[in-house]
């Protein structure tokens, strides 16, 4: 695995929180060169698993974004961790449209089909794990 070129980390209780990691993740996509389509790409899938964190954790969670290089391009990984409630049905909360928020039932799905690798964990009771990534292009 390649070492981490730059890292940023934020805890997540609020909506204000998600915002600053939303922002600070479009500013980090910057710095490493890749293009708005890109960085929209990853700011909104930050914004889709901070605002997870806010509505369906119990205490909010952690988001943490690194930067590595694979073949000379940077990528950036997002990690989103909770201890909330877990995800009864995984499969369910992966298909469009499916809430248990009252919301569009978009965030999970939607964030996985924007990054170009996605890995999701989640125990009831113990929490819950997504695991992604965002090449430049």
């Amino acid at each position: 695995m390649s070492e981490v070129v730059e890292a940023l980390g934020f805890r997540i209780r609020a909506e204000i929180d998600a915002v600053e990691a939303w922002q600070e993740a479009r500013r980090l996509a910057e710095r490493h060169g890749f293009g708005t389509a890109r960085a929209h790409d990853l700011a909104t899938a930050v914004s889709e698993l901070a605002t997870n964190l806010v509505l369906h954790a119990r205490r909010g969670g952690t988001l943490r974004l690194a930067v590595r290089r694979e073949a000379d391009r940077p990528v950036i990984e997002i990690t989103a961790e909770d201890d909330g409630p877990g995800i009864a049905d995984l499969g369910k909360a992966l298909e469009d449209g499916y809430s248990t928020g009252g919301g569009l039932g978009c965030g999970l799905p939607g964030t996985r089909r924007l990054v170009d690798r996605f890995a999701i964990t989640s125990a009831p009771g113990i929490g819950t794990r997504v695991a992604c990534a965002v090449r430049r292009a």
